[in-house]
């Protein structure tokens, strides 16, 4: 049982470059998952909240459920917009993707660069 327990002592700990080296991938890792992934989620994130706060008044836009609608008025958080003519609904100042406007360069932009279809 002693020859067990003197093998197992002997064992002669590791320095501290041995452990820096350990944690460089997961470093690396990092960063790469903050270049590729975390920061153009943040970038997106503060364009659409940009977006969000220059509505206007009689501009088109669009919602995330895919109404498309000019607004009518405007408060902190929530949009009125006219779908139809005498037909407006209210919905949640988040609640809107984008204008119209880009949407329709977004939507013609496949069609401009490769016109033949294939």
């Amino acid at each position: 049982m002693t020859g067990i327990a003197y093998a197992a002592a002997g064992a002669a700990p590791q320095g501290g470059v041995g452990n820096l080296a350990s944690f460089i991938p997961i470093i690396l890792i990092f960063v790469v998952f903050y270049f590729l992934l975390i920061r153009p989620q943040q970038k997106k994130a503060r364009q659409q909240q940009e977006f969000l706060n220059s509505l206007k008044k009689g501009q088109e836009v669009i919602t995330n459920g895919g109404i498309i609608g000019r607004i009518t008025g405007l408060t902190d958080n929530v949009v009125t917009m006219e779908i139809a003519d005498g037909i407006r609904v209210k919905v949640n100042r988040s609640s809107i993707m984008m204008s119209a406007a880009e949407a329709k360069k977004q939507a013609n932009a496949p069609a401009q660069r490769n016109p033949s279809g294939g």
